[in-house]
């Protein structure tokens, strides 16, 4: 029997023990069997056609020295070496294809037939020529494919608005794209050699932190630091760390893809200082004053500390708003924000929670008579004149107090009971303190 022949009747055995063999290579692990076993078989047919095909001695001592005759149209080897570049083999993976495909073709036909003389030994020459020149076309194919890449990758670096370098295992610079250049204000043949350390960047050591987890674990990372270049680009800056593996899957360089996202984080922040904070004052609205309330309390039950809430309304305040305007109104609330900050200390919260109501939370405060001083140094100092007109201005305050946890357990309740307590004082003639009486949920 013919080699050409056996190959053919033999194809589904020749098939099988190479599909053994390609599974031992990596990326051939994620591809289906069909996708395999289809290419193998377009090798095989390829060859027998080859094989077939009448040769002149000529022709045959050609082909022995690598000379074989050139295809107008792209070989089957061609093909391969092109898709296995792009499927991710590296070049001793796509050679052993070949190899294992000769050994497996080898091995069966030498069962069948015995001992090989005459015809057969020509016939296995021939095979072995069609194989070598499937690899030489294949791996020619392949560099092809492969600096087509590199120049490609190449022009997209260079063209990448954002910053894009490499740094070997140990952190240094093996690449830097032109946007790194300019972003760090520096040519590339200064980074280059160089580590985040030696080029004085404060983020540096953590940095190279993350930079060894991702070599070590060969995971990615994605982080963000803050920082103003020397060539005065950016504030704050996204970035991508991913490792770099050789043929034996041993991390070799880690990829640094970064990104300026200044304007849109002072955009997200700003937003979000909208959202929180009153625009007139400037002091946490109602919904950031809860969310710090909801804390507080949580760190009160937790550690059993003390914890007070004063609730106050602006006596005379819509006396000023009638009669001098609201732009006149809206400064003196502006003021009486400031007078309020100078009256508790930093770790307590200030915040308005509209029109002339503002709350404090009074974290650590021991004793009723202690929080009573801080509302007493609150009512004198609203009681000095603001002169934020042509007449100076006078007003007062009314507060309500209550307590964590004996007047109310929830952040809702304890503003209740502290409003509650308010209008107690305002009843009684305003400028006036008043404690919540939880025994009789009234005031008193």
């Amino acid at each position: 029997m013919r080699l050409s022949d056996f190959i053919r009747v033999e194809m589904e055995s020749i098939l099988q023990e190479w599909e053994v063999f390609a599974q031992t290579i990596l990326p051939a692990r994620d591809m289906d069997t069909t996708g395999l076993r289809d290419h193998a078989r377009d090798m095989l047919l390829a060859i027998v056609d080859d094989l077939d095909s009448p040769q002149s001695s000529s022709e045959q001592v050609a082909k022995s020295k690598g000379f074989a005759p050139q295809h107008d149209d792209e070989s089957w080897a061609e093909v391969h070496g092109g898709a296995r570049q792009t499927s991710g083999f590296s070049v001793s993976e796509t050679v052993s294809e070949f190899r294992a495909l000769r050994a497996s073709v080898v091995s069966l036909w030498t069962k069948a037939i015995g001992t090989i003389g005459g015809t057969h030994v020509d016939d296995l020459t021939r095979f072995h020529e069609s194989i070598d020149q499937a690899v030489a076309e294949s791996l020619e194919q392949y560099a092809t494919v492969k600096e087509m890449e590199t120049r490609l990758f190449s022009a997209i670096l260079r063209a990448s608005p954002d910053p894009i370098y490499v740094l070997d295992v140990e952190g240094r610079f093996i690449f830097a794209n032109k946007a790194t250049s300019d972003l760090f204000a520096l040519p590339a043949q200064t980074i280059v050699g160089k580590t985040m350390s030696e080029l004085g960047f404060p983020f540096a050591s953590d940095f190279q932190r993350h930079l060894q987890e991702v070599v070590t674990n060969q995971s990615t990372y994605r982080g963000e630091l803050s920082h103003t270049f020397a060539s005065g680009m950016g504030e704050r800056f996204e970035y991508l760390l991913a490792p770099v593996l050789d043929e034996n899957k041993n991390t070799e360089a880690t990829v640094v893809v970064s990104r300026d996202v200044t304007a849109r984080r002072l955009a997200e922040e700003e937003i979000w200082h909208n959202a929180h904070y009153d625009l007139l004052t400037e002091l946490p609205n109602r919904r950031l004053f809860l969310d710090r309330l909801e804390q507080e309390v949580k760190h009160a039950k937790r550690d059993s500390l003390p914890l007070a809430v004063l609730f106050m309304d602006i006596d005379g305040f819509k006396d000023v708003n009638d009669s001098l305007g609201h732009e006149v109104g809206d400064r003196l609330l502006f003021y009486v924000a400031e007078r309020l900050i100078s009256c508790v200390r930093e770790t307590d919260t200030v915040a308005r929670l509209g029109g002339d109501e503002f709350t404090v939370i009074l974290t650590g405060a021991n004793q009723r008579e202690e929080v009573r001083l801080v509302a007493q140094k609150i009512i004198d100092a609203l009681a000095m004149p603001f002169h934020i007109a042509e007449n100076p201005i006078q007003i007062s305050a009314s507060i309500g107090i209550t307590f964590f946890p004996q007047d109310a357990p929830s952040p809702n309740g304890l503003l209740g009971a502290a409003d509650k307590a308010m209008y107690k004082a305002k009843r009684a003639g305003s400028n006036l303190i008043r404690f919540y009486s939880p025994s009789a949920d009234h005031p008193n």
